[in-house]
């Protein structure tokens, strides 16, 4: 039987949507079923998320530090600590505290720095904010940003597609460069396919692509990192985690295109979360 000592938990730092499928909502699931415990610290509490014309918002900002100041009194450390939207420039440092207080040596830290997308930085995050977020990374074991984010880390100008690996692998080694000893540069368009590029520090890059399929929806990539920070902390090695994400995203979107769910409402994991059950 599975322990409370023995069972592998994540502290897992992101926003919480109550609908539209993303951050926490999919979080929670997606980790429960691959039998990881999901241990939230909310950064914001949302009625949906921002896709939607209307929707409610309260910044969790003044309430993080007491909520986790009840963490430190109950003397909790984690297997695992996933950061993914953070609202702020006091909350990125929120996070790095957070890593310090109840990382372990076997800790692993998975940071999705969410900031961007489709060449644009999101209207919150202001150069000081993403000047924070290379620190966060560098407290990061795997950092997951998508192409625009990987092109704001660096400081490299956007452009959808026709990219060379070799500037690919330059971007992937820039970023390890600044701590992390894994980098998954996620979604990058190569014709007909999407390509993850996964670098290892002392390994070859490799490039990992599969057919571009159904539409893009929101949520996708909270999917695919928490997949690969619940497999992480089970040991699974890095590019057997981002196949297995890839395919789930994969029959994820297939799935809700076939059920004609609306493209705001993210991606109707529910109904083959049965994928991830018992693996």
């Amino acid at each position: 039987m599975t322990s409370e000592k023995h069972q592998k938990k994540i502290a897992v730092i992101h926003d919480l949507s109550g609908y539209g499928r993303c951050s926490l909502t999919v979080a929670l699931p997606i980790l429960s079923a691959l039998k990881v415990q999901c241990c939230p610290v909310p950064t914001s509490i949302l009625s949906n998320h921002t896709g939607f014309s209307t929707y409610f918002f309260d910044d969790y900002t003044e309430k993080m530090p007491l909520y986790v100041e009840q963490w430190k009194k109950l003397d909790l450390t984690f297997d695992g600590i996933y950061s993914g939207f953070l609202g702020s420039e006091e909350q990125i440092g929120i996070v790095i505290d957070m890593i310090k207080d109840f990382g372990t040596p076997e800790t692993t830290v998975l940071v999705d720095p969410i900031m961007g997308d489709h060449g644009k930085a999101y209207q919150t995050y202001t150069e000081k904010m993403c000047s924070r977020m290379k620190e966060l990374v560098g407290f990061g074991d795997i950092v997951t940003p998508n192409l625009t984010e990987a092109c704001i880390l660096t400081g490299r100008e956007y452009r959808p597609e026709g990219w060379k690996r070799s500037e690919l692998l330059a971007m992937a080694e820039e970023i390890m460069g600044m701590g992390p000893a894994f980098v998954v540069i996620t979604g990058v368009r190569e014709g007909s396919y999407v390509t993850n590029v996964v670098a290892e520090k002392g390994r070859e890059t490799r490039f990992l692509r599969s057919l571009h399929v159904g539409t893009e929806r929101p949520g996708t990539g909270d999917v695919f990192s928490s997949i690969l920070a619940a497999e992480a902390v089970k040991g699974l090695p890095l590019t057997d985690a981002v196949k297995k994400a890839a395919r789930f995203v994969k029959a994820c979107i297939l799935k809700s295109d076939q059920l004609h769910v609306p493209v705001k409402n993210g991606v109707c994991f529910e109904e083959i979360l049965s994928l991830l059950i018992g693996k």
